[in-house]
């Protein structure tokens, strides 16, 4: 079963899906099984400090940077996006980055708590976990 705001990814042409309403059965592309993207928080490569996405808040504005190290933003390898949702994951803000873009997402937000993901092209998927916004 499939759930909501899910990645897919195939590795026969790179399609890349996100589930917007969960269901049964199991996500086929070029006729083989299309695998979840898991979401990661830290590796023994120390990776996590480029990748793991850092929330902080001023007043109503959210501001999330992609690791606590700044991360290369070149043509080969780069932040594909940047998302807060909500806890509940009715709310989803999302920002498409580009190579050479500073990543970076700002906007207004009431939430209490967030979580933010970044997609990496090579290094895939990052969350912060669940931060309380009010700390």
């Amino acid at each position: 079963m499939t759930k909501i705001l899910e990645f897919y990814k195939c590795h026969v042409c790179g399609n890349f899906v996100e589930v917007v309403l969960p269901g049964a059965g199991e996500l086929v592309c070029c006729g083989q099984p299309m695998e979840r993207m898991r979401e990661q928080t830290q590796s023994e490569e120390m990776l996590g400090e480029k990748h793991v996405p850092v929330v902080s808040k001023e007043g109503d504005e959210l501001t999330v940077r992609v690791g606590s190290v700044p991360h290369p933003m070149e043509d080969e390898h780069f932040i594909m996006f940047i998302e807060v949702n909500s806890p509940d994951k009715r709310y989803v803000k999302r920002k498409y980055l580009y190579p050479h873009e500073e990543p970076v997402l700002k906007y207004k937000c009431s939430c209490d708590k967030v979580e933010a993901r970044e997609l990496c092209n090579i290094h895939g998927l990052w969350t912060s976990g669940e931060i309380d916004t009010n700390n």
